[in-house]
């Protein structure tokens, strides 16, 4: 009688999937050759039949991972933890997206720098930290999920907001049009802000996930810096052009663009070590959940 475990693995060796195409790649043991083939011709062949439990495991969940119910691996393999903190830096991406529209309200004057900022260029860098942990932890389809999420929900509160300011106002209550000037003021730079930050991220997230596969997921700090670097002068330079194009002259807004292209790149530099120190706590947390 043959044994089991002498023909697994035999003749093929399952070495991962490509997400985007719903590829698997396989190796031929007996030339070493690496193959591609797509999951529904996979469960079809033979070489199903050769790999291991674990590996046909794999195989069945990626491939009805694909619909919309999920399915008994799904269900098994999701580690809740996991997904707590995928939600966790959901909100943080929000909070930190909402809160840097609305810190355009207020404007402060660096004197030993001869710049005018708002608070928010100091705190919308870490949104490419969190995506970048997006897309470390979580991969590039689940990042992008993450942005749109957020760009929709700011969306949203602004729609809110803005509606507000034409319901009509008690006549005794002074801040009443100090609230709509805010909300008009804020809504203004909806626009530069929606899709400088939409474009930024998303290329962001993907330089971050080609890089990592140039690199085969090794050199953490080159594509957390280079990532962020082209963002970072993307997003500058949208958001300015769009919010201020025809009401400065096109050397002020090259001013506006250039300082807060070197603060934000400053924060890049920074966001390399938390970034490592994320990735370390992450695996850690994953680690000790799935073990529980």
């Amino acid at each position: 009688m043959v044994n089991k475990d002498e023909i697994e693995n035999s003749k093929y060796k399952l070495l991962g999937f490509e997400n985007d195409k719903n590829l698997a790649i396989i190796m031929i043991l007996s030339t070493g050759k690496v193959i591609k083939i797509t999951l529904s011709a996979l469960l079809k062949s033979e070489i199903l039949d050769n790999l291991n439990k674990a590996e046909i495991k794999s195989v069945y969940r990626k491939f009805y991972s694909r619909g919309t119910a999920l399915t008994a691996y799904e269900v098994n393999d999701r580690h809740e933890g996991a997904w707590i903190v995928f939600v966790v830096l959901n909100l943080i991406l929000f909070t930190l997206y909402i809160f840097t529209n609305f810190a355009t309200a207020k404007l402060f004057y660096l004197e030993q720098f001869n710049v005018i900022v708002t608070p928010g260029v100091f705190l919308y860098p870490l949104t490419f930290l969190i995506v970048d942990l997006l897309n470390e932890f979580y991969g590039f389809r689940l990042a992008r999920k993450a942005i749109l999420f957020a760009f929709l929900s700011n969306a949203f509160i602004f729609a809110l907001l803005n509606a507000t300011s034409y319901l009509p106002g008690l006549p005794s209550w002074k801040l009443d049009t100090s609230y709509g000037e805010l909300i008009s003021h804020v809504s203004s730079v909806l626009v530069a802000s929606s899709v400088s930050f939409l474009f930024s991220e998303y290329v962001n997230s993907y330089l971050l996930c080609k890089i990592k596969e140039l690199t085969n997921s090794r050199l953490l700090f080159l594509r957390v810096f280079f990532s962020t670097f082209f963002a970072v002068i993307i997003d500058s330079f949208l958001f300015c052009f769009i919010a201020f194009y025809g009401t400065m002259q096109n050397s002020e807004i090259l001013h506006i663009a250039y300082v807060q292209i070197a603060i934000k790149m400053c924060f890049a530099v920074f966001n390399i070590l938390p970034a490592y120190g994320a990735r370390s706590l992450f695996k850690r947390y994953t680690a000790r959940i799935q073990t529980a």
